[in-house]
């Protein structure tokens, strides 16, 4: 029969409240466990190992780009620069950035790139990837609906068929000039130049939405500026396939760029149809003038006029032409002003003529964030949030342009109020020119305004002719997209992480839903009874494992305990009564009674045990005895003392009574009198007389025979008992039901500490791998 050894060692005294939280302590209690740490490191480590074999690495690709900062214009240095100024004014960077990360653009490049097929070589543990090598490219011929996640495999039979397997495992050939349809419309597939390298291998495509590729290149990209005194700002991203980062970061710039040059042409387009249409009407109006003159000089005769007429009339050519050019750029603010207060998002309005430039540039800004968000409503529904961010800009880019045109209204219409003035001044002196000279200078001044308005228009045509056509771009590529490193996941990193967190996560886990008892400081924490030995535990093939010649330590351990009953019964040398219970069975109680009495014994001590518990006894089975008369006989009757009294194998000084025939009530037998006289009797004839009796939580036979004894040990097993049932010894200890009680913490596991000083009697053991895995199994059942 295979039965626990428990070892046994003195516990020297309570352990201070401090030190039970030392770091010593606590590093001790997973030091332990040092198997589970080794297990779960291996685990990891491998499974690492294999991850990296078969995953492909992430390559770090990064582009840069230099955006012409509004705050740079002034920097211009050549002609053609300073003449489009108008229409090459620098962009704000971090509106630049927001425009660069716009769904709109990488929607574009997800487009041309086809990023929305995704084409893999099947592995036995992971797919390789081959955007840059793949045999086939898949085309929508004619699309009837939103592309949904579909994934199909194709085995390039041959250079003109294949065999497309459908998700029912069965395969179709098909040619691959056929056309074929599905849900989401007709496609065709198309051979690349690499298609020769791929004849009888499989080919996986996954085919998705758009928009959930966009979403995902989107967050996959990053855009920041390097450089807050510089206007250069990096693309980064990470990718498996080196060639597909590079397209999607150079796609993403081209589109960028396009995107700035048709904003661009926009606006000059826009400034051209007014000009245009501004000069078409001058035309009419300067050729009507010139007829007048002409009309003029022939009826009057008229060749020349004075030098005096001259003079005014060049004062209030120039003074008109002043005056003309203010009109132009009040009619312009006028028509800022409708076009804010239409809230039309097309259409931005024409600033030709207009000097001040933080008022271009707001115009501008305002184009370009209205542009924006109508690329947006494109492609995402009005109540998405994103749209609050944008419409508070476009607000208060709004605010911004209404203050400058207020301010710049005030100004101008002090100006031709000025001018005006001068015009009245002027007029009153021609008066006194003669008549006929009068009615000339008046006509030239009409001719002279308008010629210059229609200069003045002319230039400006140009110059948005030359803005419209000019290849300075807002931006420069400072560098194409380049491999910037290679990044393997940090497989190693984790796997020891989690070679550590988990099992310290499951052990701390364990610990903190524990609601045994794991340690001396438990018991210590939640009762005032002195603990008197630590039971270690280990294995043996007999109940008695204390042998002559015994290789364990438990020898020593009993021969400790004995000691401590010395004490415990103040050196009392004759007649000594201990009784020996616990909260619940299986915690030890006929172990430790059996080795006990047997240690006692072999010391020269008359020694006899008392099998009480009458429920479940275990003493005999311990002792290897027949079922024969016992403690139930003599109680009820049927049996002497000296009938009852067996000598036991294992020492002459040791005697066994056992339970005899179980009883039907046995807590009734204990409380007779002849139960006392037994004990009286037996205080006389043995030194010691030690008491086995039934677990006190559940039944009351130990409180029962508690009158009789002088002391008691009371039994906790290390993660069996409960903590609950301390509180429970702790209230029979208040109440003096048991005399002078002892704890005795049973089945402690030999770790840490524990083990040091004791190499003598466990170097010996072998160490097989049945053993080993074993000793695992045990620690992993303990949550210390």
């Amino acid at each position: 029969m295979k039965t626990e050894k428990i070892l046994l060692s003195p516990v020297s005294g309570r352990h201070d409240e401090n030190d039970s939280w030392s770091l010593k302590d606590a590093v001790a209690k997973y030091v332990y466990h040092w198997p589970l740490f080794l297990l779960c490191l291996v685990l990891s480590i491998t499974a690492a190992y294999l991850y990296l074999q078969y995953n492909q690495p992430k390559y770090t690709v990064k582009a840069k780009l230099l955006i012409k900062d509004e705050k740079e214009n002034g920097n211009s240095q050549t002609a053609l620069k300073d003449m489009l100024m108008p229409y090459q004014s620098g962009k704000n960077v971090e509106d630049e950035i927001e425009i660069i990360e716009s769904r709109e653009l990488m929607s574009q490049v997800v487009d041309k790139l086809q990023l929305w097929a995704n084409y893999q070589v099947p592995g036995k543990l992971f797919d390789d990837e081959i955007y840059s090598t793949t045999p086939v490219k898949f085309n929508i011929v004619k699309p009837t609906g939103l592309l949904t996640k579909s994934t199909f495999e194709i085995l390039i039979k041959d250079q003109n068929q294949f065999e497309l397997v459908g998700d029912d495992g069965n395969s179709k050939t098909f040619s691959f000039n056929n056309t074929l349809r599905n849900n989401f419309g007709s496609w065709r597939l198309q051979k690349t130049p690499d298609f020769d390298d791929y004849i009888g291998k499989t080919i996986r495509i996954t085919v998705e939405d758009p928009e959930i590729v966009t979403s995902r290149y989107l967050a996959a990209v990053s855009t920041f500026q390097m450089n807050k005194k510089a206007s250069v700002v990096e693309l980064s991203m990470k990718d498996k396939d080196v060639k597909r980062g590079k397209d999607i970061l150079n796609n993403l710039i081209t589109a960028y760029n396009n995107s700035a040059q048709d904003e661009k042409k926009q606006m000059s387009a826009d400034e051209l149809k007014f000009i245009d249409d501004r000069l078409a009407s001058l035309k009419k109006e300067l050729y009507s003038v010139e007829k007048d003159v002409e009309g003029f000089r022939s009826s009057k005769g008229l060749t020349d006029i004075s030098s005096e007429s001259k003079l005014y009339l060049e004062s209030v050519k120039d003074n008109d032409a002043n005056l003309s050019e203010v009109n132009v750029q009040l009619n312009i603010i006028s028509g800022i002003e409708r076009y804010l207060a239409t809230n039309n998002p097309n259409g931005a309005p024409s600033t030709i003529g207009v000097s001040d430039p933080n008022l271009t540039s707001l115009i501008n800004s305002l184009a370009e964030l209205q542009l924006k968000r109508q690329q947006l409503l494109a492609t995402t529904p009005e109540g998405n949030p994103v749209f609050a961010t944008i419409d508070n800009q476009i607000s208060s880019t709004k605010a911004a342009i209404r203050e400058n045109v207020r301010t710049m209204k005030n100004s101008l219409a002090s100006t031709r109020n000025q001018l005006q003035a001068n015009n009245s001044r002027f007029m009153s002196s021609i008066k006194e020119l003669p008549s006929d000279e009068r009615q000339l200078v008046s006509i030239k001044r009409q001719q002279s305004i308008k010629e210059n308005l229609y200069v003045y228009l002319l230039q400006k045509r140009e110059e948005a002719a030359l803005g419209s056509s000019s290849k300075l771009a807002f931006s420069k590529t400072v560098d194409e997209a380049y491999v910037d490193g290679t990044e393997r996941p940090l497989a190693y990193t984790f796997a020891l992480l989690a070679g550590l967190l988990v099992p310290t996560g499951l052990l701390f886990g364990r610990r903190l839903l524990n609601n045994r008892v794991t340690s001396v400081k438990d018991i210590e924490m939640l009762t005032n009874v002195p603990v008197s030995t630590e039971l270690f535990y280990e294995e043996s093939d007999s109940p008695i494992v204390i042998q002559p010649k015994s290789g364990y330590i438990v020898g020593e351990q009993f021969r400790s305990l004995r000691t401590d009953l010395q004490y415990l019964h103040n050196k009392k040398d004759r007649g000594r009564v201990t009784l020996i219970t616990s909260s619940i069975a299986s915690e030890g109680k006929s172990f430790v009674t059996s080795n006990l009495g047997v240690t006692l014994a072999a010391s020269g001590r008359k020694t006899i045990i008392l099998e009480l518990d009458m429920r479940k006894p275990k003493i005999s089975q311990n002792f290897s005895m027949d079922q024969q008369k016992g403690l139930s006989d003599f109680l009820q009757g049927r049996a002497s003392k000296q009938e009852i009294i067996k000598p036991s194998e294992f020492h002459a000084g040791l005697s066994i009574i056992p339970t005899g025939s179980i009883p039907d009530n046995p807590s009734e037998l204990l409380e007779q009198v002849e139960l006392d006289e037994l004990i009286s009797w037996l205080r006389t004839e043995y030194d010691d007389i030690l008491i086995d009796t039934p677990p006190i939580y559940l039944v009351t036979d130990a409180l029962v025979l508690s009158r009789l004894t002088d002391a008691a040990l009371y039994l906790v097993r290390q993660n069996y008992t409960y903590k609950v049932h301390l509180e429970f010894i702790e209230q029979l200890h208040k109440d003096n039901k048991m005399p002078k009680m002892k704890i005795v913490f049973n089945g402690v596991q030999m770790k840490g500490e524990h083990r040091y000083g004791y190499g003598y009697y466990v170097d010996g053991q072998k160490n097989s791998l049945k053993s080993v895995m074993k000793d695992m199994s045990r620690r992993l059942a303990i949550s210390n």
